[in-house]
């Protein structure tokens, strides 16, 4: 089984896969061949470069491509009220009283340094279908944890600048 990917993940995908191909592959072809061009390719640093930028794109375009294959898609299926998918839940640690608003997203949109924690961490699990008001219980790898109260959820259509992670 692959990423589990959103509709929106898809579609992102799917739009970069296409100015990949139509777009960034023509430049990139002109520049290889405008660096070729110049002369004794041994010793030409501009062609290299140009070939290198070339296989780092058609090497993206494979990945992506591999990824939506094997990809499952996914739905949230929270309501309104509840942590899910895409909806934004500001919390509150209950042993050191921090508050601190995270984005659930799915895995590979996840930036924790950004505020955008993934359905399938710790916290994503934990909060995943529950209220405002609610504590919930984050059970870590290492057989500790901690407790979250949640304190607002809110769902927003702003996740169109999210970016897709690039491996």
């Amino acid at each position: 089984m692959g990423e589990r990917l959103s509709k929106k993940d898809v579609e992102k995908i799917e739009k970069e896969i296409e100015e990949r191909k139509l777009v960034t592959r023509h430049k990139l072809l002109e520049s290889v061949k405008e660096a070729r061009a110049q002369g004794d390719l041994s010793e030409n640093f501009e062609y290299h470069a140009a070939k290198r930028e070339k296989n780092q794109n058609e090497s993206r375009i494979r990945y992506l491509e591999r990824m939506l294959r094997n990809a499952e898609v996914i739905e949230d299926e929270s309501t309104e009220d509840e942590a899910g998918l895409d909806k934004t839940v500001t919390v509150l640690f209950l042993d050191d009283q921090c508050e601190e608003t995270y984005r659930l997203v799915t895995s590979i949109r996840e930036d924790v340094l950004h505020g955008l924690v993934s359905i399938e961490s710790p916290v994503g699990k934990a909060l995943v279908g529950h209220k405002a008001g609610e504590t919930v219980q984050v059970q870590l790898p290492n057989g500790g944890g901690y407790e979250l109260e949640i304190l607002k959820v809110e769902s927003l259509d702003n996740g169109d600048n999210d970016k897709i992670k690039k491996f």
